[in-house]
């Protein structure tokens, strides 16, 4: 990391689903940065006292265009999607689900989550695929041990870790994903400086989830994601609090495609996202069937007015 300085996303609330939902703090997309690697969106949440938030109770909403990664460091969801899937989510496990040409979800707190804490990202799907059949996996990665820390790949590979999530076009293959990705939670023990060896052609993201990491000469705090470019072949971390601190690390090679984001769709022109919603208020079949849900599914508000501009990134270095 000599010579690359760390661009701080700091990080606005908003709400989850609605004015009286869950409040989440958003780190990406943001104006000067839309893309880390193929990842494209970052919630990071809690810890909410759900008997005092509510939790979370997110109704069937869709997708398209994206693969939505669920990480939790506290508390239990409960998931159903169009494929008929139902499973819980808890803390150490990932929930990675597939929106390519469209898929709806639900996901709500269970009574088992006393508190509810982590994060929600998303991860913009290349050209080629994004329109690919819906899908859904689940992996619980082991814990690697490194110099005081734990570290948990849940995608990509990582201090001899490599999860069985991988880029690769073979429907057998356990989690497809279709960009070379980096996701690791990483805990960190007080006062402990942690190096990491790095994928120079890639660039990461560091959110922290509670504590205090210093990269470089910069301070990471709760819900804020640290950015590094590519050129890195090292990572060096510090927790200078006196309790472990927890984070995310994300990344991957620059995306290299303009995409456009609208409410929960990805795609490539503001027509994709006018059909996209069309078909979501119709409850067409290219979201799958619906199960019953109390209230119904989420409608889609309404577009904005001017034509939905695409997203891109600075320039690489």
């Amino acid at each position: 990391m000599e010579g690359l300085g760390v661009d701080v996303l700091s990080a606005r609330e908003v709400p989850l689903g609605g004015p009286r939902a869950m409040r989440v703090r958003r780190t990406l997309p943001r104006r000067r940065r839309t893309l880390i690697g193929a990842w494209c969106f970052a919630d990071h949440y809690g810890p909410h006292q759900a008997a005092v938030s509510g939790g979370m109770n997110m109704p069937p909403r869709p997708h398209t265009g994206l693969q939505t990664v669920s990480w939790l460091f506290g508390g239990e969801v409960e998931h159903r999607d169009t494929l008929g899937t139902h499973a819980l989510i808890r803390p150490g496990g990932m929930n990675l689900m597939t929106g390519g040409h469209g898929i709806a979800h639900s996901e709500v707190s269970t009574p088992n989550a006393a508190v509810l804490h982590g994060v929600q990202s998303w991860v913009a799907l290349p050209e080629e695929h994004r329109r690919t059949a819906r899908d859904f996996q689940h992996y619980v990665p082991e814990p690697a041990q490194v110099d005081g820390a734990e570290i948990r790949v849940f995608l990509g590979s990582l201090v001899g870790r490599t999860s069985p999530a991988r880029t690769s076009p073979a429907r057998t293959s356990p989690a497809r994903t279709f960009t070379p990705l980096l996701g690791a939670e990483i805990v960190i023990e007080p006062r402990v400086p942690l190096t990491l060896a790095a994928d120079a052609t890639s660039e990461r993201g560091l959110l922290v989830g509670g504590g205090g990491i210093r990269m470089v000469d910069t301070v990471l705090r709760p819900a804020e994601l640290g950015y590094v470019p590519r050129g890195a072949d090292t990572l060096t971390m510090v927790n200078g609090t006196d309790a472990p601190a927890r984070a995310v690390l994300i990344g991957g090679p620059p995306f290299g495609e303009e995409i456009v984001m609208w409410w929960n769709f990805v795609g490539r022109s503001h027509e994709d996202m006018v059909k996209a919603r069309e078909d979501w208020e119709a409850l067409s079949g290219r979201f799958g069937v619906l199960e019953d849900f109390p209230g119904g599914p989420l409608p889609a508000p309404a577009l904005p007015n001017a034509a939905i501009a695409p997203r891109r990134n600075p320039p690489a270095r």
